[in-house]
């Protein structure tokens, strides 16, 4: 497997990728790949990665930067992360999470906020913090994770508005 940064050509796999990924899943808007499109349209996927097996986009994960009480603190979000589902649990999403992480500190980064299953994000050193709040989501699955000497920030998140995609 390969992971390498998103190229021109590679929109209508990730799109594929991440419509399929996320077909059975029942929190799902089934709008992340229109997320995904519209980040990219507005030139907000600060990070995008893909995982190439044989030639092929077998999975995709986006950073993109939020706000935290209306200001930019050099802080981003992870979402949405997909892998085809007949890979996975084979540790492809792992390594783009990892790998993900690591350019977001290259980049100087301050801190990472993500909305997914803690039992699969703490792996990666997110935690729950009852200071940062996600309007209309339970706390135990929005989490965080300092970067770079970053300080632990309090107040209320806001996403890239390519989020509010439908």
């Amino acid at each position: 497997m390969e992971i390498r940064p998103e190229q021109p050509g590679d929109a209508e796999a990730i799109r594929r990728t991440t419509k399929i990924a996320f077909a059975s899943m029942k929190h799902s808007s089934q709008t992340e790949a229109q997320i995904v499109d519209a980040l990219r349209n507005a030139e907000a996927l600060t990070i995008s990665l893909v995982a190439i097996e044989d030639g092929d986009v077998v999975g995709h994960i986006a950073f993109s930067p939020v706000t935290i009480d209306g200001k930019d603190c050099g802080w981003y979000g992870l979402g949405p992360l997909s892998v085809t589902p007949s890979r996975q649990k084979h540790g492809i999403g792992g390594a783009l999470v990892r790998e993900g992480l690591s350019r977001l500190a290259n980049i100087d980064a301050k801190g990472c906020v993500v909305l997914g299953d803690p039992d699969y994000y703490k792996r990666f050193g997110f935690d729950n913090d009852p200071g940062l709040v996600l309007d209309g989501v339970p706390a135990r699955y929005f989490m965080r994770l300092v970067l770079n000497g970053g300080a632990v920030l309090s107040g209320r998140v806001d996403y890239h508005e390519g989020f509010n995609a439908t």
